[in-house]
């Protein structure tokens, strides 16, 4: 089950249906997670007790429906809506089918693998020709279309940088580590040649924390300041003109200015619908016809306010706040697991941590409210408690089934 799972995740992330039209037309997307479904209800080892934060998510999903139902162009919301259910089934699927720690390290592991494959095909792409001209610049895009918008593909990025971390710090082997390096500069290129700025202030805040975490700091502060310096010159001028936007906008083009002005909006026209539909907003996906603007939100607070209303914010707010608890619960337990098992799962609530800051601090300037990050990455912790169970020893779990000999031995050994 676990081999399936991460190659939807694959299909997901990738979606190569999105690239190659031939493969749109069969649907393969569906085809794989009915398949998946079905494998799924004869699983032996799937477990259905619900968590606190299954609770808080589901209390999220009835205001996303209420709103979508209430909502005066509800028709116009429905792939929104329907695409954020396929997130919630996979969500279902993959927290009542994991429960041990090997699954789980697999998992995210795997999950690294395709956005450095995603990163790569994109990276491929844009050598080649492929890109888009928006705020005066040539940018890097991602391959497929629901997510590959310069912004969105950036911030995809962002919130994954936080599992290098927890890997670095859980594995001693050579090749994995060479790996999270060529990641990061992997990360960091296509940032740059995004063009898109959240992406690269999230890229910061994500190395400057992590540096502050270490014994060396002052050397390391040293060190990416020097690459970074290295990355801006080697950038086009026009995207260095770009950046350059976020300390002093009067050195690019309007264009510039006018978008930050955009994210101000978000906000405003979020209050606005807020006033207009205080219950449940206008509806999820449905920001344009709602407003009038030819933009979304570039907002996540404007759009929730807007799109979810008082019901929503209650709600997201109660999800939100079900995920800060299970972190520092799972921390502190998992603080005295005195085993590689349990120290993987101390660091990856810390990753996890880290990418809820990042989504949060992102949507200052982007709408990632119904992004999966929020509930793959809610999944990741509703497994890791109960593989915490197995690594305390209780009675009663299966044997953890081995990993296949092609990738037993490049998997991470926690330290």
């Amino acid at each position: 089950m676990l081999y399936l799972l991460i190659g939807y995740m694959f299909l997901f992330i990738h979606r190569p249906f999105e690239i190659w039209p031939w493969l749109g037309d069969m649907h393969i997307e569906r085809v794989y997670i009915i398949l998946a479904g079905a494998y799924w209800l004869l699983y032996p080892s799937k477990t259905l007790l619900l968590s606190r934060l299954d609770l808080g998510i589901a209390g999220f999903c009835a205001a996303v429906l209420i709103a979508f139902v209430l909502s005066p162009w509800g028709d116009k919301g429905q792939q929104v809506v329907e695409d954020f259910f396929k997130i919630v089934v996979f969500y279902g699927l993959v927290t009542t089918a994991l429960n041990r720690p090997e699954q789980l390290k697999r998992l995210t592991f795997a999950f690294l693998m395709i956005m450095s494959l995603y990163m790569l095909h994109s990276l491929w792409e844009y050598r080649n020709g492929r890109h888009t001209f928006r705020m005066g610049i040539q940018r890097l895009i991602g391959v497929d279309t629901t997510l590959g918008d310069p912004n969105s593909f950036g911030a995809s990025i962002v919130y994954a940088l936080p599992f290098v971390r927890l890997f670095w710090l859980t594995s001693v082997n050579r090749w994995i580590r060479t790996f999270l390096v060529g990641y990061v500069g992997l990360s960091a290129v296509c940032i740059g040649l995004t063009g898109s700025r959240s992406s690269l202030l999230g890229l910061i805040a994500w190395t400057g924390i992590v540096i502050l975490q270490t014994k060396h700091r002052v050397r390391y502060l040293a060190l990416a300041g020097l690459l970074a310096a290295a990355g801006f010159v080697a950038l086009p001028g026009d995207l260095q003109t770009r950046f350059e936007t976020m300390i002093d906008p009067s050195v690019g083009p309007e264009s510039a200015r006018v978008s930050g002005q955009g994210r101000l909006d978000g906000w405003i026209k979020g209050f606005a619908l807020l006033e207009k539909f205080p219950l449940t907003g206008c509806g999820p996906g449905v920001w344009r016809p709602a407003t009038g603007s030819t933009i979304e939100s570039h907002s996540l607070y404007g759009q929730l306010m807007g799109e979810l209303g008082g019901v929503g914010i209650l709600a997201f707010g109660a999800f939100l706040t079900l995920v800060i608890m299970q972190i520092v619960r799972m921390r502190r337990q998992s603080r005295g697991i005195d085993s590689p098992d349990g120290r993987f799962i101390f660091h990856l609530t810390g990753a996890i941590g880290m990418a809820v800051f990042l989504l949060l601090l992102e949507g200052l300037f982007g709408h990632n409210l119904l992004r999966f990050n929020w509930l793959w990455y809610s999944g990741f912790l509703v497994i890791a408690a109960k593989a915490m169970r197995l690594a305390r020893g209780p009675v009663g779990y299966a044997t953890p089934l081995p990993a296949p000999a092609w990738l037993a031995h490049h998997l991470p050994r926690p330290a």
